[in-house]
């Protein structure tokens, strides 16, 4: 696992959720961002290798 490119989309996926509204306080933004950066680190290189 590269763990700086966990981190990266961790950062910058919890800042871009800081753009939603409508999911509520500030901290749930970002933590909702965040869990959507980690899941794409980890998750997308499997689904790349499942479809190759």
């Amino acid at each position: 696992m590269d763990w700086l490119g966990l981190g990266y989309y961790v950062v910058i996926c919890g800042l871009l959720g800081l753009a939603a509204p409508w999911l509520g306080r500030r901290w749930v933004r970002f933590l909702a961002g965040a869990a959507v950066g980690a899941g794409a680190v980890l998750l997308l290189p499997m689904l790349r290798e499942m479809l190759a």
